[in-house]
């Protein structure tokens, strides 16, 4: 069997490599990677290498001026902008803000994990496991002395299984097969926030900046901009997929203590319930912070769920970088007062007025320098 999952928004799936702003350089609304090795045994040639050296040593970027031919002739890869505009704001961005987040790649291209695949599946097989009740008691166990580290754990393993008995042997995703570099660019992203108004007003939207503080939403530009290369849409990545036929016979299911065999079934119709929860609460933050362009993007995308018949072995997935908190956690009812004071105890939400969204900021990709989507969502399918 394969699977085949296609890029509905930019998509990326990393290896937790970064790109150094002396790692490349910005030439024709291009990142071009620099082939250092190359690079050292040409200047070995001459007298040119200690220069070089120095200036790795000593700068934040590399000077374009002195060392610009380097862009245009000894670049390993060239990875072009989505806009043109973002170029310009890379020039304007301090060093800190330049490290480029990467999509997982290997010698022969970019590749998509089977761990990425396999964490997003296992998320919502958790959520759908989880009932009424379950917060309460999660809630519970962050009372007394000495409070549980990780209150979700026992759900976690009651629902999918630990060690041995962990319901996603049932399934094994590999990596998918190498991709062309041309599917990829280097994307423009800003974090939205909300700012609080008063207790009459509520909520407008912000954009962050990268010390501290904000500004207003009808300022983005002035927002400090990131920059990942990701998927582009319509970006398809192809791998092994398989089902264990051992796992389903009764006597291991009984040793094992499963109710029924697991399937891709199970796994499909879990994970797009859990998408239509997520991008319910997507949708309800972008009608909040006024992001039109960005609801209108959420609301094709609950379209596509839609039209995905029960049977099919098809399922809509939000995986990867910049995807955010929501994307991550089981339980989506972040409203509700048990998850706040949960939250509250763990020291990650201090919002100044009842009903102020949590969490309050997300990550957009900007599209032709405009808030677009929300990044990370893809259609997964097996055949």
């Amino acid at each position: 069997m394969r699977y085949r999952l296609t890029c509905l928004t930019p998509v990326l799936a990393g290896d937790g490599r970064k790109l150094s702003p002396i790692d490349y350089m910005v030439w024709k609304d291009h990142v071009n990677v620099l082939d250092q090795r190359r690079i050292f045994r040409l200047l070995a040639k001459g007298p040119r290498l200690d220069g070089y050296l120095q200036q790795l040593k000593r700068a934040e970027k590399l000077d374009f001026a002195s060392w610009g031919g380097f862009a245009q002739n000894f670049a390993d890869r060239r990875i072009p902008f989505e806009h043109g505009s973002a170029a310009s704001y890379w020039e304007r961005s301090p060093a800190e803000n330049l490290h480029i987040p990467t999509f997982a790649a290997g010698p022969q291209g970019p590749y998509l994990p089977g761990s990425a695949l396999r964490g997003a599946l296992r998320m919502g097989l958790v959520f759908a496991g989880l009932k009424e009740g379950s917060l309460e008691k999660a809630a519970a166990q962050l009372q007394g002395d000495r409070p549980g580290r990780r209150p979700g754990e026992v759900f976690e393993d009651r629902i999918v299984g630990s060690g041995g008995a962990s319901r996603m042997r049932a399934v094994s995703v590999a990596d998918s097969d190498p991709v062309s570099p041309a599917v990829m660019k280097i994307y423009l992203l800003r974090v939205a926030s909300l700012a609080a108004r008063s207790r009459a007003e509520g909520v407008e939207l912000a954009w962050k900046l990268s010390a501290k503080g904000s500004v207003s939403g009808a300022r983005p530009q002035e927002s400090t901009p990131l920059f990942a290369e990701m998927a582009s849409p319509g970006a398809v990545f192809e791998g092994g997929w398989a089902e264990s036929g051992f796992l389903r016979r009764p006597e291991i299911l009984k040793a094992l203590n499963w109710r029924d065999p697991v399937a891709h079934g199970a796994f499909f119709d879990a994970a797009n319930r859990y998408a239509s929860a997520l991008l319910e609460s997507q949708k309800r933050y972008a009608e909040i912070a006024g992001l039109e362009r960005v609801r209108q993007e959420l609301d094709h995308l609950a379209e596509r769920l839609a039209a995905i018949e029960p049977s099919t072995r098809r399922c809509l997935l939000c995986l990867g970088w910049g995807a955010g908190l929501l994307a991550h956690v089981a339980w989506l009812k972040t409203e509700e007062p048990a998850y706040r004071k949960m939250m509250e105890q763990a020291r990650l939400l201090r919002s100044p007025y009842h009903g102020f969204p949590f969490p309050k900021t997300r990550r957009i990709v900007f599209l032709e320098d405009r808030p677009a989507t929300l990044p990370g969502w893809a259609l997964l399918e097996v055949d």
